[in-house]
C-alpha cells in the first residue's frame, strides 16, 4: 500500500513525499494524456492523488499552483481550436463506498447547518461513461461545443456534436438568449457492436487482399472519444453517438429554477437528451439504495455507467456550500467498484522512464476485463510486488478501473505451487548498459541513474516531441527508438540537425535488405504469398547487403541478424519513412521552433517542472537566458513555482551538459523568448473583476487579459473575495443578483477602463 492510504503512518518527511508523489502522478498524466499508453489503472492512479491530498490538507503550506489536487481533466491537444469556456467544467470528487459517501453527506449538513436527520434533497444521476461536452446555444441555435479539456479551455467539436441526431440544432421558440448545456457523449452498447462488427467485416477483407488489419475498437467509451475526435465529420456521423444532458452552465435571459431537478425538466421540454433514472431522494440511505440496485443492475442498460452522481437539489443552498480549487463540495461521484478477472501471470518485467524512474509490471495471459483484452499490469515498485507478494506462475487476480492498464489485486489462494519462488527486483538496468539500478534511501522507487542509459534517452525524447512540448507531429516512440539505433540522433538538440541524405540511404539499404529477406523465406518455406513472419534468423543472415556495416554500422548489423522481431519492427518503420513522411516530419520540426517558451521548459524534462510552472517562469523572467541565470530564490519568488521547483530547475541548469544542450537548442533556432509582457502597472494585484454581458471597447476574452495584464483575476462567477463586477450589454441576470446580495460593486464599461488605468473604483 502507499503510505498513509490505508491508515497506516504517513511519511516521514512530508514534503518530499508530496514533490514526490506530484512528480509520478505527473509522469502518469503525460504517458495517459501525451502519448496515449498509461501505466496504472483508475484506482492506483485516485490512491495516489488521494494521498498527495491527505498530505496537502494536512500541511496547507505544500500546496503549490501546479499540484493535481488544484487542476481538472487533462491538457488541451492541438488538433482542434481552443475553447475557452464560459464557466469552467469542474470535475468531481470521489466516494468509494457507503462510509466516504456518508462522510461527504455529513460534511455538506455540517456546512448547510442542517440537523441530523433532516431531510436534504439529493439528485441522483448515472454516471455515464463517456467524453464530458459543453453546447452553447444562442437565440436558440447551437453554435459552439466544446470537450472539457482542462476544465477552463476545452477542443471545439462543433461540427462533430451536429452530426449526432440527439443534439438539437434549434431549440423552441423562447429559448434563453444564451443556454449552455453539459453533459456527456457516448456510444451506445448496442451502436458499439455494430462498429465493431463493421470494422471486423473491413479487416476480413483487408486481409483477402493481402493488406494489415486496422485496429478494431475495444470499447464504448473509447470509441465515443476516438469518434467525437474525428477531424471529417462525417466519419463521427457514422458513428451513431448519443448523448445525455446533466446540467446548465451559463444562461442568460432564461427563467429562473430553484431546483436542480426543474432545469432538468425544462432541458427535456426544449428537446434536450436527459436520462430517465434521474431521481431526488431525501436521505442518503435512499441514496446509497439508489447507488447499489445500478451497482448491481447496469447489465440491462445499453449504454455503459461507471458509478452515480449525487448532487445537493437546492441550487440556491449550492452557493453556500461552495467550491474547492478544483470540485464543487455540493456534488460527488459515486464510484463502482471496477470489474475482476483471474488469469496467469506469466512474468515480472521491468520498464525505464525518462526520468530513470524503473517501473515491474506483469506480463499476463491475455483476458477480457473491463471492456479490453488485456496482456500487461502495472506493479507499480519494489514495495508493492513484495506487498502484493505476486509470483511469477501464480493465478491472479486483475482489476481494470476504466479504460487504462489494469491493475494485479494478489495472487489466488492458495497457490497450485505454494513452493513457488518470489520475484526479485533486479540489481541492473534491462537497457543494454546494463546499468546498476539504485534505491535511495526513503524512496519508494528504484532508478537508473546512468545518463547515458538509451531507454531514458528515448523516452525523453518522445517528451519532448510530445503535444504537451514541442508537439512534432509524426515523431514517436519507433522513430524516435529507429533514429537513436541508427544513430541519426543522441539527444532533443540533435532533431534540429538529422542527416536526411543519410535517412535516405539507410531506408535504400534496409528496404534492399528486407525485400531479399522475405525472397528467401518464401524460397525456403515453398510459398510464394508468405508474408514477412515466416522469416528466420537464416534468411536475414543470409542477405545482408554489402554496404550494410558502412551504411547502418557494424554493431546495429550484428544485433538485427541476432534478433529477427527487431529486424521486422525495423524494416516496418523504415519503410513508413518514404519522401512524403519525411517531408511531413521535417515540417513538423521546423514548426516545433515557434512553440512558445513554455513549451520548450516542458520538454526539456526537468524535475518537478510541470506546464503551470514553466507558464510562471517564463511569464515573470521573459527569456530563457533570464531563467538560466536566475538563482533559486528568484525562481522561488515567483508565484506558482515555490521552492521545490526553482532547486530542481537550478540543478538542472548548474549541469554543464544541460547548459551545452540549451546552447544547440539556441542555435537550431528555437523560440527562447517568453510572452510578451504589457508595459502596465499591476494596479488590480490580487483583485477579482468579473465582466458579465456584452462590452462594446473589449470581446470577452480581451477584457479578461486586460485584468489579468495588471495582476488581477477574471473568474466565470461572482463570490465574497470578487472586487467589482462590470456589466454590459444583456448582463446575466444571475451575476447581478449575486453581486447585490454579496454587496459587491456593480460598474458600467466607462467606469472599468478608469478601473483598468488607477486600479480604483469611482
Amino acid at each position: 500500500m502507499l503510505p498513509g492510504v490505508d491508515g497506516t503512518d504517513g511519511p516521514d518527511d512530508p514534503a518530499a513525499r508530496a514533490a514526490a508523489l506530484r512528480d509520478e502522478i505527473a509522469d502518469h498524466d503525460e504517458r495517459y494524456h501525451g502519448h496515449d499508453a498509461p501505466t496504472i489503472s483508475d484506482a492506483d492512479y485516485d490512491a495516489l492523488v488521494r494521498e498527495l491530498r491527505a498530505i496537502e490538507e494536512a500541511h496547507p503550506e505544500l500546496v503549490t499552483p501546479d499540484s493535481p489536487t488544484q487542476r481538472v481533466g487533462a491538457p488541451v491537444s492541438t488538433l482542434f481550436a481552443p475553447v475557452r469556456h464560459r464557466q469552467p467544467m469542474t470535475s468531481l470528487d470521489n466516494a468509494f463506498d457507503a462510509d466516504s459517501l456518508a462522510a461527504w453527506g455529513d460534511r455538506l449538513e455540517k456546512r448547510l447547518g442542517t440537523a441530523p436527520g433532516t431531510a436534504v434533497d439529493y439528485a441522483c444521476e448515472l454516471k455515464i461513461d463517456g467524453v464530458a461536452i459543453s453546447i452553447v446555444y444562442e437565440d436558440g441555435r447551437l453554435v459552439q461545443a466544446a470537450t472539457r479539456g482542462d476544465g477552463r479551455v476545452g477542443e471545439d467539436v462543433t461540427a462533430n456534436v451536429l452530426t449526432i441526431a440527439a443534439v438539437p440544432h434549434r431549440l423552441p421558440a423562447g429559448a434563453p438568449r444564451v443556454l449552455e448545456v453539459r453533459g456527456e457523449v457516448y456510444m451506445s452498447r448496442s451502436a458499439f457492436a455494430r462498429l465493431q462488427a463493421h470494422q471486423e467485416g473491413v479487416n476480413r477483407e483487408r486481409l483477402a487482399g493481402g493488406r494489415k488489419p486496422q485496429p478494431v475498437a475495444v470499447n464504448p467509451r473509447n470509441a465515443a472519444a476516438g469518434s467525437l475526435r474525428q477531424k471529417d465529420a462525417g466519419v463521427t456521423a457514422q458513428r451513431e453517438l448519443s448523448m445525455w444532458c446533466y446540467q446548465m452552465g451559463e444562461v442568460d435571459g432564461g427563467p429562473r429554477f430553484g431546483r436542480h431537478r426543474e432545469t432538468l425538466d425544462y432541458l427535456a421540454e426544449a428537446g434536450l437528451p436527459v436520462n430517465p433514472e434521474v431521481r431526488v431522494l431525501p436521505t442518503l440511505d435512499e441514496v446509497l439504495a439508489y447507488c447499489r440496485h445500478w451497482e448491481a443492475d447496469r447489465g440491462r442498460l445499453d449504454y455503459d455507467i461507471d458509478g452515480a452522481v449525487v448532487k445537493l437539489d437546492d441550487l440556491a443552498r449550492r452557493d453556500e456550500v461552495g467550491f474547492t480549487s478544483r470540485a464543487p463540495r455540493w456534488a460527488i461521484a459515486y464510484k463502482f467498484p471496477p470489474e475482476e478477472r483471474t488469469t496467469r501471470l506469466l512474468g515480472i518485467d521491468v520498464s525505464v522512464g525518462r526520468t530513470g524512474r524503473t517501473t515491474p509490471y506483469a506480463q499476463l495471459e491475455p483476458v477480457f476485463v473491463g471492456g479490453a483484452t488485456v496482456s500487461q499490469a502495472t506493479l507499480h515498485n519494489e514495495d508493492q510486488v513484495a506487498a502484493k507478494d505476486v509470483r511469477p506462475g501464480d493465478v491472479v487476480v486483475v482489476r481494470r478501473a476504466g479504460d487504462v492498464i489494469p491493475e494485479v489485486v494478489g495472487p489466488v489462494l492458495p497457490r497450485d505451487d505454494p513452493d513457488r519462488p518470489r520475484w526479485t527486483f533486479p540489481t541492473s538496468c534491462p537497457c543494454p548498459r546494463g546499468s546498476t539500478l539504485v534505491r535511495p534511501e526513503g524512496e519508494s522507487d528504484t532508478r537508473c541513474v546512468d545518463p547515458e542509459c538509451p531507454f531514458q534517452r528515448s523516452s525523453s525524447i518522445e517528451h519532448f516531441a510530445g503535444r504537451g512540448a514541442m508537439d512534432v507531429e509524426g515523431f514517436g516512440e519507433q522513430r524516435v527508438r529507429l533514429f537513436l539505433d541508427l544513430g541519426l540522433l543522441a539527444d532533443v538538440a540533435d532533431l534540429y540537425d538529422v542527416d536526411w541524405a543519410r535517412l535516405d540511404a539507410i531506408r535504400t539499404t534496409v528496404g534492399t535488405w528486407a525485400t531479399a529477406a522475405l525472397d528467401a523465406a518464401r524460397e525456403r518455406t515453398g510459398d510464394a504469398k508468405a508474408r514477412a513472419a515466416v522469416i528466420d534468423e537464416g534468411d536475414v543472415v543470409a542477405t545482408v547487403p554489402d554496404d550494410a556495416d558502412d551504411v547502418l554500422g557494424a554493431e546495429l548489423v550484428v544485433e538485427l541478424t541476432a534478433d529477427v522481431a527487431r529486424f521486422r519492427s525495423t524494416a516496418d518503420t523504415v519503410r513508413g519513412l518514404g519522401p512524403e513522411a519525411v517531408a511531413k516530419l521535417q515540417a513538423a520540426i521546423d514548426a516545433s521552433r515557434e512553440r512558445p517558451l513554455p513549451k520548450l521548459l516542458v520538454g526539456l524534462n526537468i524535475r518537478h517542472l510541470g506546464p503551470a510552472g514553466a507558464e510562471a517562469l517564463a511569464e515573470a523572467l521573459g527569456h530563457l537566458d533570464a531563467i538560466e541565470a536566475a538563482t533559486a530564490e528568484q525562481m522561488a519568488a515567483v508565484e506558482g513555482v515555490g521552492p521545490t521547483i526553482a532547486a530542481s530547475v537550478r540543478a538542472w541548469f548548474d549541469d554543464e551538459a544541460h547548459r551545452d544542450l540549451v546552447a544547440r537548442l539556441r542555435g537550431a533556432g528555437v523560440n527562447v523568448e517568453g510572452p510578451e509582457r504589457p508595459d502596465v502597472a499591476p494596479v488590480l494585484e490580487g483583485r477579482a473583476v468579473v465582466v458579465t454581458g456584452t462590452l462594446d471597447g473589449f470581446s470577452r476574452d480581451e477584457a479578461a487579459a486586460a485584468i489579468k495584464a495588471r495582476g488581477g483575476r477574471s473568474p466565470g462567477s461572482v463570490s465574497k473575495s470578487t472586487f467589482a463586477v462590470v456589466v454590459g450589454a444583456d448582463a446575466g441576470a444571475s451575476k447581478l443578483t449575486k453581486a447585490e446580495e454579496l454587496g459587491v460593486p456593480v460598474i458600467d464599461e466607462a467606469a472599468f477602463v478608469a478601473l483598468l488605468d488607477s486600479g480604483e473604483l469611482p
